[in-house]
């Protein structure tokens, strides 16, 4: 009788070991996919209980559930995997800044450039400083901000860009056919870059889920957005109060759209390239 040589493929799927999953770390935001429910959704956050360390998923529609991390118990884009705690920093290891860019010890401000970019208002502002500033800094960049876009042809000839000078300018709500979006193709030039994000507000840019709501209410038209935002959610109608308590839950550009992340990070790039 002929021998023939053991062929693993022919073992019966219930026969075979089981290979052991590749190791993911649960970092906030990784989309994954619950095997055994189906549940697709971001992290939000790992715990450790007496049963074991738990992940909080949050799908689309804004629906936490809580997981155990066993074993091969999650699909990362079709692939089976086992999450694990994300491991904390060491001390004295790389630091990264808000916008996860890597942090440079003892890095002293630039001199600021000729080039800025302006955004629409002190609430664009301040949160583009919350999460770029350091960036903004080692750059040399300066923001600025315009209270609206109806004057911007004027300000842009004002400021007169160049190659050494290019301007870069941030606009909410830059939809097509939007006045947003022909003012944009009046004054967008070599030396000067339009970027925008879909939301009517930079409020919206926030992921709801990290201010702790559901989603951002639908605001009737013909009412003030914000004052109907606060309604809407039962907050107190203090626009300012209401802009402190988003802006506090901003802690990295993981609390941010990527809309507005991608956006922002163009025109960093734009106005440093090299002339």
């Amino acid at each position: 009788m002929r021998s023939r040589s053991y062929d693993p493929n022919l073992t019966p799927p219930w026969k075979r070991p089981a290979t052991p999953a590749p190791e993911v770390a649960a970092e906030r935001d990784l989309v994954v996919e619950e095997v055994s429910t189906g549940f697709c959704g971001a992290v939000v956050r790992c715990e450790k209980t007496a049963e074991g360390p738990t992940v909080t998923l949050e799908d689309r529609f804004g629906k936490h559930r809580v997981f155990p991390m066993a074993p091969r118990g999650f699909l990362l884009e079709g692939r089976v995997v086992t999450l694990v705690r994300p491991s904390a920093a060491p001390a004295g290891g790389t630091r990264l800044t808000a916008s996860g860019s890597l942090a440079v010890p003892g890095a002293r401000a630039r001199v600021a450039r000729a080039g800025r970019i302006y955004v629409e208002g002190r609430h664009d502002a301040e949160l583009v400083e919350r999460v770029w500033g350091d960036d903004l800094r080692i750059e040399g960049v300066v923001v600025e901000y315009l209270e609206g876009v109806d004057d911007l042809p004027a300000i842009v000839a004002s400021f007169a860009p160049g190659p050494d000078a290019r301007l870069g300018v941030l606009v909410d709500h830059l939809v097509p056919g939007s006045k947003e979006s022909r003012i944009a193709a009046e004054v967008t030039g070599e030396h000067v870059l339009v970027a925008g994000h879909p939301y009517i507000d930079v409020w919206e840019a926030v992921k709801p889920s990290s201010v702790g709501i559901p989603a951002w209410p639908a605001v009737p038209r013909g009412q003030d957005w914000k004052t109907g935002v606060c309604r809407a959610l039962g907050w107190p109608e203090n626009t300012g109060a209401a802009w402190q308590r988003i802006l506090g839950a901003v802690r990295s550009y993981k609390d941010l759209q990527p809309e507005l992340l991608g956006r922002v990070e163009e025109l960093i790039d734009f106005v440093t390239a090299p002339a």
